[in-house]
Order: C-alpha cells, then sequence, then structure tokens
C-alpha cells in the first residue's frame, strides 16, 4: 500500500487530475462523494471553504481530498488564526493529516475521530490532507466534522481553544467588552471537572450580548440567565463571592471564558477609560 505522501506526489505530480465533487467546492460548507473518484482511487481533490465557520462532509470516501480553509478576506491579521475542527462521533473512513508545502504531518488518525473531541491548529500550518483508509466496504463509511477560525488572544496556544490562564490586562479587559461573542454580568454558581476542562456554572443579573444563546432565561419577575461556561482545568478556578463581568468566544455551541475580572474592577477601569477618551466602544453600565 502506499505511503499518503508517496500517494500524494503521485496524485499531484503524475495524474495531475482534480475530480470534481455534486457540490460547489468555494464556499463556507462542502458535502461530497468517493464515488465520483470510483476508477481514479488516486485522484485528489481540491477543496476551498472560505468562512469563519462551517462543515465537511465527505460520502464514501475513496482517495484524498485537500481542504483549504482560509478566510474569506485578506489581511495581515488572517496569519495569525487558528483553525479548529471537532468530528463527528460517527466519522470514520479515513486518516486527517496537516499538509504543508507537500510534508505531512498526521492530525487524526481514524480511530481518533469517533471521540468528537475539538483539535486546533495554526492557520499557517498547512491545509488538510484526508486520505480514505482502503476498504472493501465503503458503503457506511462518512467523514465529517464541523470547523472554526478562531483568533486568540495574544499568548494563547494556537492548539486550543481556550484563553491563557493568566488575568487580562485592562486594555484587553476594554477590548473584551467590544469584540466577545458574549458579555454579562453574573456570578459563580459551581464548579466541575470535565476531563481537561472545567464547566463553571453562571447566573447572570445582566446580559448584554450573547452571539448564540448558550444562556438562557430563568423566566419570573427578577429577570436572570442561567449558563454554563467552558475554561482549562490547570485555571483552578473556584465558586468565589461577588459579581464578575464575563466576556469570551462561542466555539461550536460552547461559551468558552475570556477575560472574567471582578465587576467593580471593571467598572473602575470602564470609568477611568470613559474620562480619558479611550474606550474602544460603549457598555450600558447605568
Amino acid at each position: 500500500m502506499l505511503s499518503p505522501f508517496l500517494a500524494y506526489l503521485l496524485s499531484v505530480v503524475v495524474l495531475c487530475r482534480i475530480a470534481r465533487s455534486q457540490y460547489s467546492s468555494d464556499q463556507c460548507s462542502w458535502r461530497g462523494s468517493g464515488l465520483t473518484h470510483e476508477g481514479h482511487t488516486r485522484d485528489v481533490e481540491q477543496v476551498y471553504l472560505r468562512c469563519a465557520q462551517g462543515f465537511l462532509e465527505w460520502l464514501y470516501p475513496t482517495g484524498a481530498i485537500i481542504v483549504n480553509l482560509r478566510p474569506n478576506t485578506l489581511s495581515p491579521a488572517a496569519s495569525l488564526l487558528s483553525v479548529c475542527i471537532k468530528p463527528s462521533k460517527e466519522s470514520s473512513g479515513t486518516h486527517i493529516y496537516l499538509d504543508r508545502l507537500g510534508k505531512l504531518r498526521l492530525l487524526l488518525h481514524e480511530e481518533d475521530q469517533a471521540e468528537g473531541k475539538v483539535h486546533c491548529f495554526s492557520i499557517q500550518d498547512g491545509a488538510l490532507f484526508i486520505e480514505a483508509v482502503p476498504q472493501r466496504d465503503i458503503s457506511r463509511k462518512i467523514t465529517a466534522f464541523q470547523y472554526e477560525l478562531v483568533n486568540h488572544r495574544p499568548g494563547a496556544d494556537p492548539q486550543s481553544l481556550s484563553a491563557p490562564c493568566q488575568p487580562c490586562t485592562d486594555a484587553e479587559v476594554l477590548l473584551a467588552v467590544c469584540t466577545s461573542d458574549f458579555v454579562a454580568q453574573g456570578n459563580i454558581l459551581g464548579v466541575a471537572e470535565e476531563d481537561d476542562q472545567t464547566s463553571v456554572t453562571v447566573s447572570l443579573s445582566r446580559l448584554y450580548r450573547q452571539k448564540t444563546q448558550v444562556f438562557v432565561s430563568g423566566g419570573g419577575r427578577a429577570k436572570r440567565w442561567t449558563g454554563f461556561v467552558k475554561m482549562p482545568s490547570q485555571c483552578g478556578v473556584k465558586p468565589g463571592e461577588g459579581e464578575f463581568l464575563f466576556t469570551g468566544t462561542v466555539r461550536f455551541g460552547e461559551a468558552w471564558l475570556s477575560c472574567a475580572p471582578r465587576y467593580k474592577d471593571f467598572l473602575r477601569v470602564y470609568q477611568d477609560a470613559q474620562q480619558q477618551g479611550t474606550n474602544p466602544c460603549h457598555l450600558d453600565t447605568d
């Protein structure tokens, strides 16, 4: 059996043949079938996904595909992005590699995909080279994953969804208020450890913004919201008294904490910046 690298060279250099999928590939998501490779199992199809998030679904995989994940606009900041993929727990039939200038590095073995865990890498690490595992029966094989392009805080690990554990600077807090997927005021109800991450239960007295409905209203006259935010277990968060300003990102339907100063400390920083005219955006704190 040919190695992934040799198969890649043969397909690109010798065959120079690009298989066509049944759907357009220059978009946010892609769904294709390995049956279009039938008789050309060494063909490599190029897929271009140019959105902040989407999905890929490859039915009956044969041969290989190269998935190029890029933002839809070019800027110097684009080189700092990370790509995160979350395989479906039913995903099978392929190995997934990172392809940088023809050099392949294994990212996910076929068996790893069934865990459904999120895996991240720098956008500069290259494209995804997805190679079908030779099978006698491909009818039950589907490779599927969601992807998101992530803009990390400075100093964050590009292979992780979470922000670094150190407290945010005043400037980072003010910027987080403007750019985060969610901004809320509230307190911590409980903390639970889940594998290599911590799930924090929060009760919110004020919800300034949320990109998707990760926090739900409890109803009643005293309107409050509840939900969960994730963070690395090594951060060692504990339930504490007092109110916090919670900011962060929503990744694959889950809220991940970024900056979370005590609310009284945030107010001091915000009001000082307001007096100096250096606030990057306005937040109604009245």
